[in-house]
């Protein structure tokens, strides 16, 4: 029977076994497409809803049917709000899941700005390809729509941490705070008489904005997540790694164009920049753009939610009046009049859409210029391209050629390392009945799932995109 739900899909609520079960429908040998269904006695919960991302192969998953009926879904809940964990939310519920989406209320926050504005995005890149005629496909459609998003925000139901709910008759769901950015969150679910751990995308202890991820609680069952399962995060700060970069491009009066994660990444690279000009690294005259009206929102909800950081009231004011915001596609565009030195800020961090595309276009042709990549770039996009120091990349249709300087900041993950990942793990105090590793590539969670083998001699394995295991 297992193997028929894995080949054929789980279709109807009477198909579900009575123990406890998990499908792995994303992020199972790939660091994208979060999606993990959990069934018992007729019921199913998804946890997480994302997308996938990065390769073209991946990002055609989102385009296929889900194995399951989301009518059949009675629920979801959300670990933290990045795409790759609530980007396919607005499909499902156009799909027909009427139930509630249940997550953090920074969470909520951030999907409110996250997910119309990736409809948006959506609506946009297909109507450029239209124009242009540069699309296989008459006409060329987006997954989904600002409205589609708009409309799945009316579903959530917000949570404090701590506080237990019951997202179906039975089942309990707490939210713990996991560090990495505004609510994020590890999720314990109680169901069937099983305890099951998923660890969202943990932050890091020395996260220089963000607060660090709490112990987990104990469980018998524990999803892990391994995006930087095989490596330890350098030693170098992510200021002075950042300083030495932008210090040379301001001397010589060129433009330094950063790609940036609209939610965390940004916030952080701009406190990054407050310093170093307070240490005199960098001209305090050195004009600062965040062109990406997600990060200019973004960057205002760090005054709602203090416990979840570690920046002062004065820091946290800096972030929104050091550099200019950018929100209006005209303010945008008037970028290209000004002459350097100065820094764009710009979504996306992995340059797989938004205005950054155009900034890219605009000045990666000139030797003075600076592309500073600050976060980890999913093989596939174009941002782990300039990092493998390809000489061109395609942007809307057209070859350009990369001739500016091209860094990768190594110390600005908001992700713990492996070290870091363990020693989360070490936390719990009972040794689980068996560790997934997931949210991973699969060099990442081999070399995670064999850490955690041989080191912690926990039973851990590395599922497979489809798979069903039962608890």
């Amino acid at each position: 029977k297992w193997n028929e739900l894995a080949t054929m899909g789980l279709q109807s609520a009477s198909e579900y076994p009575m123990a406890p079960s998990i499908t792995f429908l994303g992020a199972a040998g790939t660091v994208t497409g979060s999606k993990y269904l959990v069934c018992h006695d007729g019921h199913c919960i998804l946890v997480d809803c994302g997308l996938f991302q990065g390769y073209k192969q991946l990002r055609l998953r989102n385009w296929q049917p889900l194995s399951v009926d989301p009518a059949q879904i009675d629920a979801v809940l959300l670990t933290h709000a990045h795409l790759d964990h609530s980007g396919y939310l607005p499909l499902l519920a156009r799909d027909g899941f009427r139930g509630a989406v249940h997550a953090t209320a920074a969470t909520r926050e951030l999907c409110g700005i996250l997910l119309p504005d990736s409809g948006h995005l959506q609506e946009e890149d297909a109507a450029y390809l239209n124009r242009h005629g540069l699309s296989k496909h008459s006409p060329a459609l987006p997954l989904y729509t600002r409205l589609d998003a708009q409309h799945c925000l009316r579903q959530f139901h917000t949570h404090a941490l701590h506080r237990s709910f019951e997202p179906v008759p039975g089942w309990r769901a707490t939210f713990s705070s996991a560090g990495h950015i505004l609510g994020a969150a590890s999720i314990l679910l109680e169901v069937g008489g099983h305890r099951i751990l998923f660890s969202g995308d943990l932050g890091r202890d020395d996260d220089l904005v963000m607060a660090p991820p709490e112990a987990p609680p104990q469980a018998d069952t524990v999803l892990i997540e391994s995006t930087y399962g095989d490596r330890q995060h350098p030693p170098e700060n992510m200021v002075d790694e950042l300083g030495a970069a932008l210090a040379p491009v301001a001397k010589r009066g060129g433009v330094a164009v950063v790609p940036v994660f609209a939610v965390g990444r940004a916030q952080s690279v701009l406190h990054a920049i407050n310093l170093l000009k307070e240490r005199g690294s960098l001209p305090r005259q050195l004009p600062v753009f965040l062109d990406s009206p997600m990060a200019v929102n973004t960057t205002a909800l760090f005054a709602h939610h203090p416990q979840e950081h570690r920046l002062s009231a004065q820091e946290v004011h800096a972030l929104s009046h050091s550099a200019t915001m950018v929100q209006t596609t005209e303010d945008s565009k008037a970028l290209a009049k000004r002459h350097g030195p100065m820094v764009i800020l710009s979504a996306s961090g992995m340059a797989t859409g938004g205005r950054v595309l155009h900034h890219l276009a605009l000045y990666a042709g000139d030797h003075r210029n600076l592309i500073v990549l600050t976060g980890h770039q999913a093989p596939g996009t174009r941002g782990a391209r300039l990092a493998a120091g390809e000489k061109s990349i395609r942007i809307h249709g057209q070859e350009v050629a990369i001739r500016a300087q091209v860094v990768q900041i190594t110390s600005a993950s908001a992700h713990a390392d492996g070290d870091q990942t363990l020693a989360w793990l070490r936390r719990l105090d009972h040794a689980p009945s068996q560790v997934f590793v997931v949210h991973g590539e699969m060099a990442a969670a081999d070399r995670l799932r064999e850490r955690i083998t041989h080191e912690l001699r926990w039973p851990a394995l590395v599922p497979e995109q489809g798979a069903v295991h039962s608890l």
